[in-house]
């Protein structure tokens, strides 16, 4: 392990408040100057700006969650509720009524991953896990910690799932039960499967449960025209969604989505576990979301989206310009192309898997943002150093 930065040191003694507000204003003036100019991380894009300071009072409260949000208690302290208004907001994004499912705000979305898949598994026999070679790799992780075993399913060229091979995957291990992880958004090219195909085809071999990895894109997929088949409304039995990159929060946070079934009680009359992975758990995020939902409104994340569309599809006209052979797919926020010299993937932190790299234009990806790293890209095409 390497020693701490010089000045950051924690040691026996207390450091002086201001000069560790000064290491912390200059990091956030750092931070901000990088971000004003567009281009701080455009293959992992981020926004604070403004919705620091409306969200600030925040962080001094305590919020303590130990139960689920529908549940009143002693430790209640009012703040349920609020979780509760954010719940009902992703339903409705996700095409269900807040009575059709039951769900809790994560820490992150790979908490809400591991819940949504431990509850897909109750119910059915020897379940296995059917994942799409191009899923993300949060999705194999958590399958690795529940101990379930993984099926890889190949993918289409533009990233989905393959029906075919899941049809045969799923009839090689006929009445196991399938868990099928369809994904909206993959990390790739942002690829969205048909969450009413993948069921039908994986049930015709027996009990199936279809889980949605949308923390990628689902405000995306939701706003898009027309709206790909990707969520609860199109048969999938949960979700995990996530909306901090796009909606620029401090901090990460999950939502977990789940239908709601009858509680089946065991042979002692005692009824299954709740529907929660955690026990006691932060409210912070869930009121970090509800304070930016309110703010902007479902009007205001449909325009906010629809902005970052605009700007996928025009970086896709600035890099074919480029000559680096973009692709996007309809509505996706995601557009990947050639990848180019080390210089420019450095200079801009691009994300690259293989021979291709991608944005997703959320953040601070701008026009002027493209036009710059298009002419880069250009630049790089002429091997041409700018």
């Amino acid at each position: 392990m390497s020693p701490p930065v010089e000045g950051l040191a924690i040691g026996d003694q207390p450091s002086g408040p201001a000069t560790d507000t000064g290491h912390l204003h200059r990091l956030y003036r750092s931070l901000c100057r990088e971000e004003s100019h567009g281009w701080s991380f455009l293959g992992f894009p981020d926004h604070l700006g403004q919705v620091v300071g409306e969200l600030a009072p925040l962080l001094g409260m305590f919020v303590d969650h130990r139960e689920d949000p529908y549940c009143r208690n002693l430790f209640d302290a009012g703040t349920q509720e609020y979780e509760e208004a954010v719940l009902e907001y992703f339903a409705a994004l996700a095409g269900a009524s807040p009575g059709e499912v039951h769900g809790y705000v994560a820490a992150s979305p790979q908490v809400a991953l591991l819940n949504g898949l431990a509850m897909a598994r109750r119910g059915l026999p020897e379940p296995s896990v059917y994942l799409c070679e191009q899923t993300r790799y949060d999705v194999v992780r958590a399958c690795e910690l529940l101990g379930m075993n993984r099926v890889a399913v190949r993918a289409r060229p533009d990233g989905t799932m393959d029906v075919e091979d899941l049809r045969l995957q799923t009839r090689m291990r006929r009445g196991a039960g399938a868990v099928v992880v369809a994904a909206c958004g993959t990390p790739l090219r942002g690829a969205i499967d048909n969450v009413a195909e993948l069921r039908a085809v994986a049930a015709a071999s027996g009990p199936v449960h279809v889980h949605v990895d949308a923390a990628a894109g689902a405000l995306a997929a939701a706003h898009s025209d027309p709206v790909p088949p990707w969520s609860l409304a199109h048969g999938a039995h949960s979700i995990t969604l996530s909306g901090h990159s796009l909606l620029g929060l401090p901090v990460p946070a999950g939502i977990s989505l789940v239908r709601r079934e009858p509680v089946t009680p065991t042979p002692s009359g005692i009824t299954l576990p709740d529907h929660l992975v955690v026990g006691s758990r932060s409210g912070l995020g869930a009121l970090l979301l509800w304070t930016r939902l309110r703010s902007l409104g479902r009007a205001g994340v449909a325009a906010m989206v629809a902005r970052c569309q605009d700007v996928a599809a025009y970086a896709l006209e600035q890099f074919e310009a480029a000559g680096v052979s973009p692709e996007r797919l309809p509505g996706s926020l995601t557009v990947t192309f050639e990848r180019p010299p080390s210089w420019v993937v450095e200079k801009w932190r691009l994300h690259c898997i293989g021979d291709l790299a991608r944005i997703t234009t959320t953040g601070p990806m701008t026009h002027t943002a493209v036009d710059e790293l298009a002419t880069d890209l250009s630049a790089a095409r002429q091997k041409v150093a700018a």
